[in-house]
């Protein structure tokens, strides 16, 4: 179905509810939506949405928790401009404005945050959808380039938080699904004078819907804070543990006629990942003055891993840590923060065939920002930042299998400075406009780094490039509309492009210029508010559309110039309805349409557009003596639609068999559960 005609059906099922809302919509003030209240601290200072100085979207804690708990892809196609390629629940790549789609099977032009502390590993690999969902409180996400405020991202920047506690709580979660799905939970807070800890245990085990795609994953997540009048500490720790069949892609024939199958090489050998992470980090905050604020976070992380594959193994991991300083000025007319973070990770791995060793590294990654940010209010109704960031990297590989000659190497990059300038004119609280520019770069991964031949190569650039947005804020009907609508441009250079040389060499080049263009609506409508039946109805609504293009793009000869980037969907829409008919009572439904996309750059091969139609009922009794229970049921791809939710872009066809692009999605799947919390909770 075009586009259009969508938009334009949505559009008369939901104009006569806004217009209706304000009539339907209580006297009482405060019972209408304040979204302009909310607090982001994305761009390094804690400042009300409705004046940030950029483009900046927020998943609150009740819109992460929407849906199964298991899709993560689900929960951020809630905001404009991202999408996430979702192969099995251990396979998956974000996208952000475009940025990051050539990577084939993670993400690595995206910087990932938890509480403030780095996430994203020693080689560039974000995986944000890692960490179980109810462990997360909200999500800050910031788009494009943005190095000013994070350092190395292209893409631009997830922050997750911990839901925050301020009483003694214990929760457990059940839920039993199809394929033999189940996640089991376990949680609680404990606050005492002035100290507050949170913590849950996570379990999630599946057969999987296709062949060779069992997952386990079992995670501890625990956050807390000890606050005095002039100092505080906060703690947060992770640890993980993951086991996940490889099931790999598809060729078109088999994604047609049996979606269920895995790839015939890696069934054959019964290829798996497994890795275990951890992750701990200590906040010391100290308020020097009524305007002079420090924050001192002290941190460090490992990871271990392993993949069967086959055509051989991969043993690797990383170990290191650092330290991430914010000293923080605030005045009546002024805020500036000065920091630093500085990275230092060992990134190790090993390659094996047949209990062979034929590959043996271990690489140095040294990342040094020093950042600084200032706003200006000349007036209430402004706020202007200012600031950059100055960044120094280096590598240094040692090889440690001296049977293909030493190939040990250093390479140090120049610095990079990244400046950015952002704007928010509010004259009133229902209007505000922002417009922003600002330089961002992405450096190359391990893989990247090396030639086939296993030396590093000098010549390979950091990707870098310009983003210039502009937009505008409006809330209105008492606050009960929220709107905001984007427009966008990044120019980038040096494109870093993982380019698959066998099945299992890949190197990178710098393959010239990009240009990506977009268009990013967000609508957050309260369509009506009683006390009574028909209780609560709201409303979410986005929609992206994009166009990313080769500007400069010549490989193997071939000239792309004028194509399309693949792996980018040209459209993006999700709405979804929360309805609260009864107290005791909520219902979800989500519509998402996916726009088509090309395959390969040439533009030759496209997947098909699709619908996905989900749903989730849930009810909740409470006791004075046993808290509260809730129960829920939900089902996902109501309309059984056969889709394809990640694809391997540029897959190389090997002798007579067709390329591999197809990850199919998973067909109609239930799921059902339990909670029980104590003490009582209301909803957020």
């Amino acid at each position: 179905m075009p586009k259009r005609r969508i938009l334009f059906l949505l559009g008369m099922v939901f104009l006569p509810l806004v217009i209706n809302a304000q009539e339907l919509l209580p006297r009482n003030k405060d019972t209408t939506f304040l979204l302009h209240e909310v607090i982001v601290n994305a761009y390094q200072v804690n400042t009300r949405w409705h004046h940030v100085p950029g483009s900046i979207s927020i998943l609150s804690g009740r819109e992460v928790q929407a849906g199964d708990g298991n899709n993560f892809a689900s929960v951020l196609h809630a905001l404009p401009g991202i999408y996430m390629h979702s192969g099995t629940y251990a396979t998956s790549r974000i996208v952000i404005r475009g940025v990051g789609s050539r990577t084939p099977y993670n993400t690595n032009r995206i910087k990932a945050y938890l509480n403030d502390i780095p996430i994203t590993s020693s080689d560039g690999i974000s995986s944000p959808e890692d960490i179980d969902l109810p462990g997360i409180g909200r999500i800050e996400v910031t788009k494009g380039p943005a190095s000013a405020l994070y350092g190395s991202g292209l893409g631009g920047n997830i922050n997750l938080f911990t839901p925050g506690s301020y009483r003694n709580s214990f929760n457990i979660l059940l839920q039993q699904g199809s394929f033999n799905t189940l996640k089991a939970s376990a949680g609680g807070s404990f606050q005492h004078n002035d100290l507050n800890i949170t913590g849950n245990i996570n379990h999630t085990r599946s057969d999987g819907y296709r062949e060779n795609n069992h997952f386990r994953r079992t995670s501890l997540l625990s956050s807390g804070k000890w606050k005095r009048p002039s100092h505080a500490m906060e703690y947060t720790l992770l640890l993980l543990d993951m086991n996940a069949g490889i099931p790999s892609s598809i060729d078109k024939t088999l994604f047609k006629t049996n979606p269920k199958a895995a790839a015939a090489n890696w069934k054959a050998i019964g290829g798996f990942k497994e890795y275990r992470r951890g992750l701990a980090g200590v906040t010391l905050e100290n308020r020097l003055s009524s305007v002079l604020n420090n924050r001192f976070t002290v941190f460090g992380r490992w990871v271990d891993s392993y993949e069967k594959r086959p055509f051989n193994n991969l043993a690797d991991g990383s170990s290191g840590g650092g330290i991430r300083n914010k000293l923080n000025y605030h005045a009546e007319r002024y805020d500036a923060v000065l920091g630093l973070e500085w990275i230092t990770d060992t990134y190790r791995w090993r390659l094996d065939m047949k209990d062979e060793v034929i590959n043996k590294n271990r690489e140095i990654r040294n990342h040094l920002n020093l950042f600084a940010m200032t706003y200006f209010r000349p007036s209430l109704k402004w706020n202007i930042s200012l600031g950059g960031a100055v960044n120094k990297i280096g590598y240094k590989l040692t090889d440690k299998f001296p049977g293909n000659g030493d190939q040990s190497g250093s390479r140090s990059f120049p610095v990079i400075f990244s400046p950015r300038l952002g704007a928010n004119y509010a004259p009133n609280n229902m209007v505000a406009l922002y417009a922003s520019v600002g330089h961002g770069f992405s450096m190359p991964s391990p893989e990247e780094t090396l030639l086939p031949e296993g030396n590093i190569n000098k010549d390979l650039q950091p990707e870098q490039g310009w983003q210039y947005e502009a937009g505008i804020r409006l809330n209105l009907l008492r606050n009960a509309t929220q709107i905001e609508a984007t427009i966008y441009q990044i120019d980038l250079s040096n494109l870093l492009v993982t380019k698959r040389l066998t099945e299992d060499i890949f190197t990178g080049i710098n393959a010239g210029r990009t240009r990506h263009r977009g268009v990013e609506l967000l609508w957050r409508q309260l369509i009506y508010q009683n006390h009574n039946f028909p209780g609560n109805l709201n409303m979410n609504v986005n929609y992206t559309f994009s166009q990313n293009k080769f500007i400069d793009f010549t490989d193997d000869n071939n000239t792309y110039d004028g194509n399309h980037l693949p792996g980018i969907p040209s459209y993006l829409f999700q709405a979804t309805l929360v309805w609260n008919p009864i107290k005791p009572l909520i219902l979800d439904m989500r519509f998402q349409y996916t726009g088509g996309q090309f395959i390969n750059d040439a533009n030759t091969e496209t997947n098909d557009t699709y619908c996905l139609l989900d749903a989730k009922a849930s009810y909740l009794f409470k006791t004075a003596q046993l808290g509260n229970v809730e129960l829920f049921a939900g089902v996902n791809n109501i309309t059984d639609t056969l889709y394809s939710p990640m694809l391997t872009v540029n897959a190389v066809a090997f002798g007579n068999a067709e390329p591999r692009y197809y990850y199919p999605g998973l067909p109609r799947h239930y799921y059902g559960g339990v909670s029980w919390s104590f003490p009582s909770a209301s909803r957020q």
